[in-house]
């Protein structure tokens, strides 16, 4: 077996191996000239054209090329697969519940929206009962006329009518209430959500819609709740008034006389200054009530002269419209005015008398008392009382404002 010896062996095996590569270098170099220059080979050749590429791809080792991986592959690859999780099914589950709620909520909507439709008919029929009866009072009629009793008994029907459409609107008030306090239950639900784990993050994606949507949701309901309930305080409010101003008509249809509005139908203010004394309306047997201007140098309200008087010296005394233009013009100057209601009765005669003159006084002011109430003034506000006069010729019932 052959042994190198030394490193003078181990030169003379590379120089050997530099000459054989050489060599066949040359070899195939010539080859390429011959072929160019044919049987002419020079023995030195200098050129620059670029080596043959059979000896280019053994001389030179290529990099490996690897696949290039996209960022689509990254992103929607095997990563971004359908993956079902606790939280999935919990939003599904949400999600079937924020339906139901939304249908209930449209149902409402539709109902609110009929309820007010037929609130706005039953007003808009009871003012034409309550026009036609007004318009014949202005023309002129007769007492306790039949036709505008028909009318005015129609109007009472369409007023009760828009009280049955004044429960309706509170039961949807009411449910309402209920379904805004699902859907805020459902919303804490969704953001409690939040904090389950083993969510994917398509998960909270969904839970951010469903939450969005059902505070979309809410804030419809919060509109439909706030229509419901100020529907409710005008028809309210609105039923209030036109009741009173119905007695006052029914008093005017049953005096055949044209009246205004209820008395009570006023707004809160506070009182005037004294105006002075206030004028008084006298009723007697030879002619009706008349008004008479306050003097322009009376005392105050507390002054003797009463706001109104009437004598009932005859069985048919006509005092009604005169007592209500007194009462209203008081009312306007004093909203919160306060009456006293004084059946006056003669003091002359025997004892008999005296009694019988009393019972009778009692029962007109009761009477006046009636009348007064029908035109919409609070019984509250006034005070009843009798007294005697030696002054009386007949009884009288005489009206102050304190």
């Amino acid at each position: 077996m052959f042994k190198p010896q030394g490193p003078i062996m181990t030169k003379r095996i590379m120089l050997t191996g530099a000459l054989m590569i050489g060599a066949s270098l040359f070899a195939t170099t010539s080859g390429a000239f011959a072929e160019t220059y044919g049987s002419k080979v020079p023995s030195l050749i200098i050129t620059t054209d670029d080596l043959p590429t059979h000896l280019t791809e053994k001389v030179y080792a290529k990099p490996i090329e690897v696949r290039s991986i996209t960022a689509t592959e990254v992103s929607r690859g095997t990563y971004r697969q359908p993956t079902e999780t606790m939280v999935t099914r919990k939003v599904a589950d949400l999600s079937t519940e924020l339906y139901r709620v939304q249908q209930e909520v449209e149902e409402l909507s539709d109902r609110l929206g009929s309820t007010q439709k037929a609130g706005e008919d039953w007003a808009a029929a009871y003012y034409a009962s309550v026009a036609t009866i007004n318009t014949q009072l202005q023309s002129g009629t007769t007492k306790s006329n039949p036709r505008l009793v028909g009318q005015l008994s129609d109007a009472e029907i369409k007023l009760e009518n828009l009280n049955d459409n004044l429960g309706m609107l509170n039961s949807l008030a009411a449910e309402a209430a209920d379904i805004s306090s699902e859907a805020s239950f459902l919303l804490e639900e969704t953001r409690a959500a939040y904090g389950i784990a083993g969510a994917v993050e398509e998960d909270h994606v969904e839970l951010a819609k469903l939450e969005d949507t059902v505070n979309n949701t809410l804030v419809i309901i919060d509109r439909v709740l706030n229509t419901v309930n100020d529907d409710i305080t005008r028809t309210s409010t609105y039923l209030s008034s036109e009741r009173s101003n119905l007695r006052t008509l029914a008093l005017a249809v049953s005096n055949g006389d044209l009246y205004g509005k209820s008395l009570s139908n006023r707004p809160f203010s506070s009182a005037a200054a004294p105006y002075g004394q206030t004028g008084y309306h006298q009723a007697s047997a030879t002619s009706p009530a008349a008004y008479v201007p306050p003097a322009p140098n009376a005392p105050a309200l507390s002054g003797p002269r009463p706001l109104a008087k009437i004598r009932f010296d005859r069985s048919d005394v006509e005092y009604q419209q005169p007592l209500y233009a007194a009462v209203n013009e008081a009312l306007q100057r004093y909203p919160n005015a306060r009456f006293d209601l004084v059946a006056v009765h003669p003091a002359n005669g025997n004892a008999a008398q005296v009694a019988i003159e009393s019972t009778k006084a009692r029962r007109n002011a009761e009477k006046v008392l009636r009348t007064l109430t029908q035109m919409g003034l609070p019984i509250e506000q006034i005070d009843l009382s009798y007294s005697d006069s030696a002054q009386a010729a007949s009884n009288e019932v005489h009206l102050f404002v304190k």
